[in-house]
């Protein structure tokens, strides 16, 4: 059996489904972020809920599978357009992506499936994120990328805003481009390694 990787009991906050957040991660808006369970928020992660559509009552702002991780300082928010009168389509780099109408700003939801390992300081501004998804570590992943099942990005790729990954591609680079197909046995091996690493996360201090 694989060493166990260790974490303080006081630094994580365990949820009813296995759900391990740490204390010093920072979750704006709690009451729109669903995690579907035995998902684990590293330190310094920021995800933040409190970018939602306008109007009264929870919106779910970011939705998160099962047996995912969410690596030390990475950055998640959601994806949206500024569209300003006349239909004319722009960007506000100066804010996160958003949707304007009539004054009106609409953040549009993320969701992120089961199976996905989000390496450290990685920032994720897409619209959606499949199953069984490896993205590395020091990445930029774009406002509206879609990434399908079984794809995997690798460390320090920059993925343009609008790109859709196909399923069972490897993206690199910057920006990200094509590199190769993964073998069909992919999900097999993600969904292995996802559960193998919740296994392995144990508190030092039980």
């Amino acid at each position: 059996m694989d060493t166990p990787i260790y974490y303080s009991k006081t630094e994580f906050i365990e949820t009813d489904t296995g759900n391990k957040v740490s204390r010093r991660a920072t979750i704006a808006g709690p009451q729109n972020i669903i995690l579907g369970g035995k998902t684990i928020i590293s330190s310094g992660a920021i995800i933040r809920g409190d970018l939602r559509r306008t109007g009264p009552g929870h919106a779910v702002v970011i939705s998160l599978g099962r047996y995912c991780l969410v690596g030390e300082g990475c950055v998640m928010r959601c994806a949206c357009l500024s569209i300003l009168r006349g239909c004319r389509l722009t960007e506000d780099t100066s804010r996160p992506p958003y949707k304007t109408y009539r004054g009106n700003f609409n953040y549009y939801p993320m969701k992120i499936g089961d199976h996905v390992h989000i390496g450290a300081n990685t920032v994720v501004e897409a619209a959606t994120i499949g199953n069984h998804v490896v993205i590395g570590k020091n990445c930029i992943i774009g406002k509206f990328t879609i990434i399908k099942d079984c794809a995997q990005v690798a460390d320090n790729t920059v993925i343009p805003p609008n790109t859709v990954v196909p399923a069972l591609a490897l993206f690199s680079g910057s920006p990200g481009r094509f590199v190769e197909d993964l073998p069909e046995s992919t999900q097999e091996l993600v969904e292995s390694q996802t559960k193998h690493y919740y296994t392995r996360f144990q508190p030092l201090d039980r």
